[in-house]
């Protein structure tokens, strides 16, 4: 003789429960993966010709992660062109050769920008997610150092559009 048990409608609540929350973390998980490839904003008039890439063997007073690479590139950017969104995992020290370029960098919900002409530099910290856009009339060229880069990894992380800067 078979004997069915029927489940506590309590448990049965609480398993429901656990289900649909179970479900939307897949789904919130699915959605965060699909935006951050999909809504990716990558360059536009952009060349990056790369230089030079070295893996750092020196024990150095300057704070680079032994065993990370060290990258330098030349980076041309054609009026109206635009990094598109993105950051560095070890930052990035620029030195603006020609041209002038707009850094539009989101903070929590506001929106800054800094303008840069030939012969200035700057740096971009580790994580820091801006757009460099060419506002000029002539291309820009950046000659750029990229500290601490994991080994064989790229020295630029394409980011989705933050939504703050209004573009």
């Amino acid at each position: 003789m078979e004997t069915h048990k029927r489940l506590n409608p309590e448990r049965s609540k609480r398993i429901q429960t656990r289900l649909k929350v179970a479900f939307l973390v897949v789904i919130v998980g699915a959605a965060a993966a699909y935006s951050s490839t999909v809504l990716a904003t990558p360059p536009s008039g952009l060349t990056n010709t790369p230089l030079a890439r070295g893996t750092n063997t020196s024990d150095g007073t300057i704070p680079l992660q032994f065993g990370t690479d060290v990258a330098m590139a030349q980076i041309t950017v054609n009026p109206g062109g635009s990094s598109g969104w993105h950051s560095h995992p070890g930052g990035a020290i620029v030195v603006v050769k020609s041209g002038s370029l707009t850094v539009y960098e989101s903070l929590g919900s506001q929106c800054t920008s800094v303008t840069y002409g030939a012969g200035q530099a700057f740096i971009e910290r580790p994580g820091e997610v801006d757009d460099v856009i060419n506002t000029g009339t002539v291309p820009y060229v950046l000659f750029v150092t990229f500290p601490r880069v994991p080994q064989g990894d790229s020295a630029r992380i394409d980011e989705p559009n933050p939504g703050t800067c209004g573009f």
